[in-house]
């Protein structure tokens, strides 16, 4: 499913001889690209400061902050966050406000990601959320704001970042405009947004179902979470909750030609909006935390890796945020991983407990089916309106253009939003109404994420933990916890919709198929209850691993979703673990750091062992077998097998799958698919593996087999050379973050090389425990995305924690701290994490003082 898995918007216009005149001489470059750096030593006044705010950083640049009221300590967490991260910012409130062609301007996929986003209404959710957000909360987002626009109010662009100096040889770059509380909530509509789940596998079996016309073949291609092998986050004891209903059967014909335009049209204008923290095949994270009676330290250990897409600069930026004292008023002792423009931290720990996030995988987005005619829609025996408002988008350097939205009772209709021509007609409707596609999501409705962020900042136990799970209601994070009094546990927040269960055609509406609005048995009927969400404290086994796997057993709990990760990256944690118990080996925080890097290959433990029994007569197209033979099936970056095997895997499924399904749905290679041919294996005749390009000839599953690992032979030949022993699936396995903007091909090479860091060749891969994963269908193997960070948190000694970033903390590219992180993290290093103020200030290397401005 070759679809814009990450979009970049690289500025399609810069001249090449426009920028070469900028670098004409050195001493205009290093001006130029060195201007924007911050001061990080000495002393700065601050309007609004009550009091005096010390910044330390170490010798990575990580900023700790130190402050006598919460107001100063979010003031100059959005000073910092400004000096170090501003561009960034400012690219994504563009994207998250769909006025992104007001930056980079006539740009036609900025355009595109404008009108869908103004269709979603982002910024609009955010306005409303401004007014429902707990007081403390608009408080600390109204001092972050404060703190980035005294950072901004004396510079010109130029000084802010160099990006504004590029992109103003194409486009008008005025001062930025001032920082609003309210771009900081819509960030979180973006964090939602690329965390949402499933709504790729809901369309994809609308369209598989169109090709081959059959309920139980699509089913093939979306089985059952296999917890008969990989574990549930949550046994059945674990889980206190009832179980609700699951819908069945759904009355709408999928098959039909112009109901199949509109879910096309929908998708392609979903897959206009950029995805800012990553999107599809890969995306995940890895946690687990361990009790105390099973760490050398006799404290629990928690670990977290989020698998996100990867850019330059990172995703994260890492801090520490202190009250001094801490008190009821000021009640911030925290470190841990922060997204630039949100005050807090999103992951980490304070003094009293530590917390990591992955995807809970919820199904929180539903498309439903409309029969519009003009401006109502068809519902049961009546009409509803069919709403509409104007927007218009800015273009820099061009006309403005405005866009029509339109929104059923469901949401915002996204079928016609690009003015595509796939829309069609209703034959059922008499010729004069058409389909259309509305598109339901929790985050459209505004809510109380942003309290639970900063509340988690001062969480102390399991009860805290649940308030702040109450609160997180989009995106739907699986949280591990443990705290320094030696508990472990486990919450499920979100807002999770609840569905009825109906019966009355031919596919499953239980939120995994897209449903027919013009009926209301198919409404939500409401949302879960918080209360009743899975969670446990202090399991029997002493330990919770939480890897985007299921979290229930089958039936169990309030239903979450059907199409979760598969769990075999959660399982070869949980073995690890296991066997670690098993032989009494006291745990501590390198294990934790080791088993982060783990590199052994699901795929290669299902497929291995057939491949290596089939005969390939010649001797020359065995070469690759013979690697299989002898492989330990670790994903190393200098092993020959697994770059031989990756090709293999890569081409089982086009020959396997790709002549049965539509363009632009082929075989990404995530844990679905490998799951899929897991089960594929048992049943050597299936119709799935015959190659319908090949007519008159039925091939089988050994056939199919053999002809992908000759092919591979062939294909890595021509790639990496004749010698199959000197192969390394590093030469195509390689980590390349870009550049949101700058980043593409259509910018000169010289722009590019400044803002891109050097490629470095990794190993892992798909649903491996250290997940650089890559996509099967793009015909790259190319990291797609990857751990964004990785922590290990020692309960027991909190200054014993060890962290690392994906790139660093910085996201000036002339800054040492744009790109210092990125080889440790490579390489599976990871640095010294200090924590109390003894120790931070210890690791200091700079020291700048924030005063109050005199009036």
């Amino acid at each position: 499913m070759p679809r814009r898995r990450l979009v970049r918007l690289s500025v399609i216009g810069i001249a090449a001889l426009l920028v070469l005149g900028l670098v004409a001489t050195s001493v205009a470059a290093v001006v130029v690209i060195r201007r924007p750096l911050p001061e990080v030593s000495g002393e700065v006044s601050i309007p609004g400061l009550d009091d005096t705010v010390t910044v330390t950083r170490d010798e990575r640049g990580v900023p700790t902050i130190t402050a006598t009221t919460s107001d100063d300590l979010f003031r100059a967490q959005g000073y910092v966050a400004a000096q170090d991260r501003f561009f960034e910012m400012d690219y994504r409130r563009h994207v998250t406000s769909g006025r992104l062609s007001e930056l980079v301007g006539e740009n036609k996929d900025a355009l595109d990601a404008d009108k869908v986003i103004r269709t979603f209404g982002w910024r609009r959710v955010a306005e409303q959320e401004w007014a429902l957000v707990d007081q403390r909360t608009r408080d600390a987002l109204q001092a972050y704001a404060d703190g980035v626009n005294a950072y901004l109010e004396p510079r010109d662009p130029s000084q802010i970042a160099v990006e504004y100096s590029v992109l103003g040889l194409q486009v008008d770059t005025q001062k930025p405009e001032p920082w609003d509380p309210v771009d900081s909530l819509a960030w979180l509509k973006a964090l939602a947004w690329d965390l949402r789940a499933n709504y790729d596998d809901e369309i994809d079996r609308a369209v598989t179902y169109a090709s081959v016309q059959d309920v139980a073949r699509v089913d093939q291609l979306f089985p059952a979470y296999p917890q008969d092998m990989n574990q549930p986050i949550l046994g059945v004891g674990d889980v206190l909750t009832s179980v609700q209903p699951t819908a069945a059967q759904a009355g709408v014909d999928l098959a039909d030609d112009d109901l199949q335009r509109a879910l096309s049209s929908a998708q392609r204008a979903l897959d206009a909006v950029p995805h800012l923290v990553g999107d599809g095949a890969g995306l995940g994270s890895n946690s687990w935390v361990v009790s105390g009676e099973h760490t050398e330290s006799g404290d629990p250990i928690l670990a977290n890796d989020p698998h996100l897409g990867i850019s330059a600069p990172g995703i994260w930026a890492q801090v520490g945020l202190r009250c001094a004292p801490v008190s009821s008023a000021c009640p911030y002792d925290v470190a841990g991983f922060a997204n630039a423009g949100m005050p807090g931290v999103v992951i980490g720990h304070d003094a009293h407990l530590a917390w990591g996030l992955t995807n809970l995988g919820a199904d929180v987005t539903d498309f439903f089916l409309e029969r519009v005619d003009g401006d109502t829609t068809v519902v049961d025996d009546h009409t509803a309106p069919v709403t509409q408002r104007q927007e218009t988008i800015k273009v820099n350097g061009g006309d403005p253009v405005r866009i029509t939205v339109r929104e059923t009772v469901h949401g915002p209709i996204v079928s016609d939003v690009l003015d595509l021509d796939e829309v069609g007609h209703s034959p059922t409707s008499g010729g004069t109404s058409r389909f259309e596609v509305a598109l339901a999501w929790t985050a459209l409705q505004p809510g109380h994420t942003a309290d639970a962020l900063l509340a988690m900042n001062t969480a102390r136990d399991a009860s805290d933990v649940a308030a702040a799970a109450a609160l997180l209601e989009v995106p739907a994070q699986n949280i591990v916890f443990a705290t320094t009094d030696g508990h472990i546990g486990y919450q499920a927040p979100g807002r999770i919709p609840v569905r009825n269960r109906v019966v009355a055609g031919p596919v499953p509406s239980d939120g995994s198929w897209p449903r027919p609005g013009w009926d209301s048995a198919y409404d939500w009927q409401g949302f879960v209850d918080p209360t009743t969400m899975p969670h446990t404290l202090d399991p029997a086994d002493g330990f919770v691993v939480a890897a985007n796997q299921a979290v229930t057993p089958a039936g169990v709990g309030p239903f979450l979703t059907g199409d979760w990760d598969y769990g075999y990256r959660a399982q070869r944690i949980r073995d690890r673990l296991t066997a670690m118990v098993e032989q009494d080996h006291k745990i501590t925080v390198a294990d934790m750091s080791t088993l982060q890097l783990d590199q052994r290959n699901p795929y290669a433990e299902v497929l291995v062992p057939t491949l290596v029994g089939l005969h390939i007569a010649n001797d020359y197209d065995d070469d690759g077998q013979d690697l299989l033979r002898s492989w330990d099936l670790v994903s190393s970056d200098d092993s020959a097998a697994a770059a031989y095997f990756s090709a293999v895997w890569a081409t089982v499924l086009r020959l396997a799958f790709a002549d049965d399904l539509p363009d632009g749905h082929e075989p990404t290679g995530d844990s679905r698919w490998l799951e899929v041919v897991r089960r594929l294996l048992d049943d050597p005749s299936s119709p799935w593996w015959d190659d319908k390009s090949t007519p008159g000839v039925v091939e089988g599953r050994d056939e199919v087999l053999t002809r992908a690992m000759v092919s591979a032979r062939r294909q890595l030949t021509q790639q990496l050379g004749r010698q199959a022993t000197d192969w390394r699936w590093g030469q195509l396995h390689v980590a390349a973050p870009q550049h949101a903007v700058l980043g593409g091909d259509s910018v000169p090479w010289l722009v590019r090389r400044l803002v891109n860091p050097t490629p470095i060749e990794v190993g892992g891969g798909s649903s491996i425990v250290d997940a650089t994963s890559w996509d099967a269908s793009s015909g790259s193997y190319e990291v797609t995305s990857a751990p964004s960070m990785r922590m290990v948190v020692d309960l027991g000694d909190l200054d014993s924690s060890t962290w690392v970033n994906l790139t660093g903390t910085s996201g000036h590219p002339a800054s040492v701290h744009y790109t210092d992180q990125f080889d440790a993290w490579a390489h599976g290093r990871t640095f010294p994490w200090p924590f109390t103020p003894a120790a931070t200030n210890a690791d200091a290397t700079d020291r700048l003082t924030l005063t109050p401005a005199k009036p």
